[in-house]
């Protein structure tokens, strides 16, 4: 079992920054690729934001390349999600996965980015 809490969420002004941290706990954190994702308001499905593996292999979203960046930190069991250049539309609940194989898949409660002027 794996428990993940966000946090860093908030309220930015268009081509802001902020830093999503994603802190897990429970065994195996190294075993599990981790993800970013987002659901924005209105829209019925969260999308993918970012992904980490379990060896570092990272893949974006084509619309956060060169803005956001994953990482991940298996001594502290936490991701994180820097996000740059933040736009109006990247305004979304942003939620934390943890998944390995097609046995374990959790998520966390989600943290909420608004970005307006």
């Amino acid at each position: 079992q794996v428990q993940l809490v966000e946090s860093g969420g908030g309220l930015v002004q268009p081509g802001g920054s902020l830093r999503l941290s994603c802190a897990a706990s429970g065994s195996g954190f190294r075993l599990y690729s981790m993800g970013w994702y987002r659901q924005a308001p209105g829209k019925a499905q969260r999308e993918l934001v970012a992904t980490i593996g379990r060896f570092g292999t990272i893949n974006y979203a084509d619309s956060v390349k060169g803005r956001f960046a994953i990482s991940r930190n298996n001594t502290w069991n936490t991701i994180y999600l820097q996000m740059n250049n933040l736009k109006p539309e990247d305004t979304a609940a942003y939620y934390c996965r943890a998944s390995r194989g097609t046995e374990y898949n959790y998520w966390g409660q989600g943290t909420q980015v608004t970005v307006s002027s």
